[in-house]
C-alpha cells in the first residue's frame, strides 16, 4: 500500500492526481475519472483564469460548477497579477466554490507565456513570491498547491528556487512536470528533476507528473524519484479507466490491470458524449465537443480511416453510437494503445514579453493586460 498524500485536510489515497487539461478535464471527463477509480484520487478542473473569475464570467462560472458527489473540489487557477490573484482565491474561499486551489505555473503554450504566464512566470522570483504570498494569505482554511515545469529552457531553469520560494510562502505541495517550457510535450520527462525537488523541498510533498502512460510507469516514477504521489495528464486521454489501473496498482494489485475490448470502450464513448450533453444542455453540442475524443479512445484498435472521419464528425448521440455498432466491437484491447498519447510534439521557441529574461527579480512590465480574459491554456 502507498502512503497517502495530504493536502492541508485532505488525504488523497492513492496518491493519484488527474492534471488539469484545457477543454478535457471539465465535469463530465473528472465523473468518468472519477467512477472508474471508486471515488479515490484528486480531479482537478480546468484552468480558471483569475481575471475571468473575478470578472464572473459567464464560461468560467460554468467551469468552476461541481458535481454534488465531487469531493474534494479542486479548481486549478491561472494569473499573473498578485492583486487578481488574491481577490480570485478570496472568492473562491468566501463564496465555498471549492476545497483545494492549485496554482497553474506550468503551461507553455504561446498565448499564455508571450504575457509571462504559466511556465514563464516563474523566471520572475518576486512576482512568484508576491502572487503565491496573495493565494495563501486569500485562502483562509483552503489548502493552496502550485505545478510547475523545470523552467523556460535548458539556460533558464527556475524549479528550484521556486519550490523553495513555495515552501518559504506556505504552499502545501508542489507538482513538477519534469520538462522545460521550451520542450512543450516533446521527448522524455526529466525523472531526476522530481527527484532533486524532492530532496530540495522535504517539508512539503512533491508530485511528479510527465510520461506515466501505464500504472506502472507510476509506480516506478514513486520508486524511482522519492516523490509523493504522481500527476497524471495526456495518459488517460481515450482512457479513463486509467484511473481504475492506477488504484489497483498503488493498493498492490498489480494483475487487476484494465484491457477493455472495443465493445466497453464503444459504450465509456457514448457515455462521456451524454454527460457532456447534459451538463452543456445541449446534445448535439454534447457530441461535438466530445468529437475531440474519437482518435484518443480508438487509439489502436482496427478502425478504418472513413469510419474514423466519420465518428469525428457526429452530432448526435444515435449517430455516434450506430457509427460505433457498425464496428467488430469484439476486438479486444491492442497492444499499441497502451503507450503515449495525446500532444507529443516539441516546440523549441517560447513565446516571452519584451526584456523578460534581462533581470529574474524584476517584475516590470506584467500589467493587468498578462491576464487573459477567458479561460484555457
Amino acid at each position: 500500500m502507498s502512503t497517502p498524500l495530504q493536502i492541508g485536510p485532505h488525504t488523497v489515497q492513492p496518491p493519484v492526481v488527474l492534471a488539469p487539461m484545457a477543454g478535457i478535464t471539465n465535469a463530465p471527463f473528472r465523473t468518468l475519472c472519477r467512477e472508474f477509480s471508486g471515488g479515490k484520487g484528486l480531479f482537478v478542473s480546468e484552468m480558471i483564469t483569475t481575471r475571468a473569475l473575478v470578472e464572473r464570467n459567464e464560461k468560467t462560472m460554468q467551469l468552476v460548477h461541481f458535481d454534488a458527489s465531487e469531493r474534494p473540489r479542486s479548481i486549478q487557477l491561472y494569473g499573473v497579477d498578485p492583486v487578481t490573484v488574491g481577490k480570485a482565491v478570496r472568492m473562491i474561499a468566501e463564496e465555498d466554490l471549492a476545497d483545494h486551489i492549485d496554482l497553474n505555473f506550468g503551461c507553455p503554450v504561446p498565448k499564455v507565456t508571450r504575457k509571462g504566464g504559466g511556465s514563464a512566470l516563474p523566471y520572475k522570483r518576486n512576482l512568484l513570491r508576491a502572487i503565491l504570498r496573495e493565494a495563501v494569505g486569500g485562502a483562509g482554511e483552503l489548502p493552496v498547491t502550485m505545478k510547475m515545469r523545470k523552467g523556460i529552457d535548458d539556460d533558464h531553469i527556475t524549479y528550484l528556487d521556486a519550490g523553495r520560494i513555495a515552501v518559504e510562502e506556505g504552499v502545501t505541495a508542489i507538482a513538477l512536470h519534469g520538462r522545460t517550457a521550451a520542450q512543450h510535450y516533446g521527448g522524455t520527462a526529466d525523472w531526476d528533476a522530481i527527484a532533486r525537488l524532492k530532496e530540495h523541498v522535504p517539508e512539503i510533498p512533491v508530485l511528479g507528473n510527465g510520461d506515466i502512460w501505464s500504472a506502472e510507469d507510476a509506480l516506478r516514477m514513486v520508486r524511482e524519484t522519492g516523490c509523493d504521489g504522481v500527476v497524471v495528464g495526456r495518459g488517460c486521454l481515450g482512457r479513463p479507466w486509467l484511473f481504475a489501473d492506477l488504484v489497483a496498482a498503488f493498493e498492490g494489485r498489480t494483475e487487476d490491470i484494465a484491457r477493455p475490448a472495443l465493445r466497453e470502450v464503444a459504450d465509456v464513448m457514448v457515455r462521456h458524449a451524454t454527460l457532456l450533453g447534459e451538463w452543456i444542455g445541449d446534445e448535439s453540442r454534447g457530441v461535438i465537443d466530445f468529437r475531440k475524443h474519437v482518435a484518443w479512445y480508438l487509439k489502436g484498435f482496427a478502425v478504418g480511416s472513413e469510419m474514423r472521419k466519420r465518428l469525428a464528425i457526429t452530432s448526435s448521440l444515435e449517430e455516434l453510437r450506430s457509427g460505433l455498432d457498425e464496428l467488430d466491437l469484439d476486438q479486444p484491447w491492442p497492444a499499441g494503445a497502451d503507450g503515449p498519447r495525446g500532444r507529443t510534439s516539441g516546440n523549441n521557441r517560447v513565446v516571452l514579453p519584451d526584456g523578460w529574461l534581462k533581470d529574474p527579480y524584476d517584475c516590470a512590465g506584467v500589467g493587468e493586460d498578462a491576464e487573459l480574459d477567458t479561460s484555457g491554456g
